[in-house]
């Protein structure tokens, strides 16, 4: 029997036909991972370089008024907050649901956080009300009849921001950013596909942080390096603006104590 998440695969497989830029960007991890270990000492929430990735991207996207927002009827559409989905694995990975926590740039990176496994602990439990709507749906359904359905759902709640609350559908349910972890499964990098019913402008992946050789004032020198890659729509940026953001993101990362 497919989980949830392969029939979604399933139902919204075709050819690629988006203009997509692709980005990576490799960031010297010292500073994040001493600010971690120090913040789970002082405070006991388990922070991670995912959490400390989120918030990162987050203060960058609220400098980025053509990213962070939506298409619909053929305009850009700016969001009034800064909302960023985290993927959650279910099931030792059979299945994925999504955590979507709202103006990320204006909570301590501890909040996140914590934000996260709360709702994380619910969704594993079977708690969480508006996932089991929405599960029940996918799985009483055919593929066939999924596809154009799945369309249409994206279209109503992620770019005109209709909430469905009985089918368990939020309006802007994924917000301007999808966040998945990879680096946790041992993948140093990969790149993210866009979801069609998603309609979000970007899919960012966080690797593995590797001790890597790198040339400093000269010399080789072995550091901890981060790489963070990013799908990203080209009808909401241009490498430009985008280049303006990772600017931002790396110097987030590399002085992350007001984080």
């Amino acid at each position: 029997m497919n989980s949830t998440r392969r029939k979604l695969a399933i139902a919204t497989w075709g050819p690629p036909d988006e203009g997509n830029i692709f980005g990576k960007l490799q960031v010297d991890a010292e500073a994040a991972q001493r600010w971690i270990d120090e913040t789970r000492k002082r405070t006991g929430e388990k922070v991670t370089i995912t959490h400390l990735v989120g918030k990162a991207i987050a203060l960058g996207l609220a400098k980025a008024p053509t990213i962070n927002g939506r298409i619909v009827w053929g305009s850009y559409v700016p969001f009034d907050t800064v909302d960023i989905t985290f993927l959650v694995a279910l099931d030792d990975g059979k299945d994925l649901a999504k955590v979507k926590i709202g103006n990320l740039d204006k909570r301590p990176t501890t909040d996140i956080a914590a934000e996260l496994r709360q709702r994380a602990e619910k969704l594993r439990k079977g708690q969480d009300e508006d996932f089991e709507k929405s599960k029940g749906l996918l799985r009483a359904l055919p593929t066939f009849v999924l596809r154009p359905l799945l369309r249409f759902i994206g279209w109503l709640t992620s770019s005109v921001g209709v909430s469905v609350p009985a089918l368990g559908l939020e309006a802007f349910p994924f917000g301007s950013c999808i966040i998945t972890s990879v680096g946790m499964l041992g993948i140093d990098e990969a790149f993210a596909p866009h979801t069609p019913f998603a309609r979000v402008p970007v899919l960012v992946l966080v690797g593995a942080v590797k001790d890597t050789p790198v040339a400093r004032d000269g010399q080789v020198v072995v550091r901890p390096i981060l790489t963070i890659t990013a799908t990203v729509d080209h009808r909401f940026v241009d490498g430009f603006q985008l280049a303006t953001v990772a600017k931002i993101i790396r110097e987030s990362l590399e002085n992350p104590q007001d984080m």
